[in-house]
């Protein structure tokens, strides 16, 4: 059980959820199959294959949103509704027009709905109580937004925010990289993107290119700022971050899963292994990453980022 992506947010530490609060509200959304007539449904599925909706590693919690939709490609919809105003046309001496068209296809996706495979798809996300983080394994924030807006619409109370610190990520990538020097617990790969901030827009992708080199500083100096910057923690994690704060591309090096040894015969004992190492290395990263961009914001002794969720109990 490993992140690739991270998409960061920020709980409130007075949220005051337990897991066992966190399980019941779930339950209320738990998943169901798609419907005869549902073109998709997504619920709260067990992230480790038990009955339970949140795993429980020290202290970290694991939740997972599955996904079902139907399979129904838009060029079968038009070639059968196609083919039906054709005899429709025939029949009646003359072509169905719009409204007869649209209910023709709607006519159309009813009967096949029924007939139509499903796909089924999980995303994860964890949440750190104590600390106060909430991480989607999604590759964007638009893809994070379908679990957040889940949430939404199932717990009673979820206030969060989006992650801000007093440097923005791309302004401090572009000076890790005219510097040729990362700051302190990190180091810079190899790979990196660059895009001007002028009309043009244009962009160029660098791999296992030498940081030191004056063509790097060039770009830069040209008006060209990092999007993506790849990176290493601690000899332990590498990872790409981009320019707007996310964690992508993660990836726990031997070194740090040399304590995994030996697990591997018994699935929930690796599952709880693997949780626990991840979420211990990436509480550190994020910490540090935080740090080197300057520190978090905050505002009266809370952390302070635009409000993605505020969920008030009623009165």
């Amino acid at each position: 059980m490993f992140f690739k992506n991270a998409q960061v947010y920020r709980l409130a530490k007075d949220w005051g959820m337990t897991a066992e609060g966190l399980e019941e509200q779930l339950a209320k959304k738990a998943f169901h199959p798609c419907g005869s007539q549902d073109m998709e449904s997504r619920g709260w599925v067990s992230p480790n294959k038990t009955e339970s909706l949140v795993a429980t590693v020290g202290g970290q919690w694991l939740i997972a949103l599955g996904f079902e939709s139907r399979i129904l490609p838009s060029a079968v919809i038009k070639q059968e509704a196609e083919e039906r105003a054709q005899a429709m046309a025939e029949q009646q001496g003359y072509k169905p027009g719009k409204k007869q068209m649209k209910e023709i296809k709607e006519a159309v996706i009813q009967e096949l709905l029924p007939r139509a495979f499903t796909r089924r798809s999980t995303m994860y996300a964890w949440i750190d109580p104590v600390g106060g983080w909430l991480v989607v394994d999604a590759s964007s924030q638009s893809r994070a937004e379908e679990v957040l807006e889940t949430l939404r619409h199932t717990l009673d109370s979820f206030p969060l925010t989006l992650l801000r610190t007093e440097r923005p990520p791309v302004s401090a990538m572009a000076d890790w990289l005219a510097a040729g020097e990362a700051p302190e617990g990190f180091t810079l790969d190899s790979d990196f993107s660059l895009k001007s901030v002028s009309e043009d827009k244009a962009e160029a992708s660098f791999k296992r290119h030498d940081l030191e080199s004056a063509h790097v500083k060039d770009h830069l100096e040209a008006g060209k700022l990092p999007t993506r910057l790849a990176m290493t923690f601690d000899d332990r994690v590498s990872f790409v971050l981009t320019d707007k704060g996310e964690v992508k591309r993660i990836d726990l090096l031997d070194v740090a899963k040399e304590s995994l040894e030996g697990k591997d015969e018994d699935a929930e004992a690796l599952f709880q292994a693997e949780f626990a190492l991840m979420t211990g290395e990436l509480s550190r990263l994020f910490e540090a990453l935080v740090d080197a961009l300057g520190g978090e914001i905050v505002t009266e002794g809370k952390p302070s980022g635009e409000i993605v969720l505020e969920i008030k109990e009623a009165a």
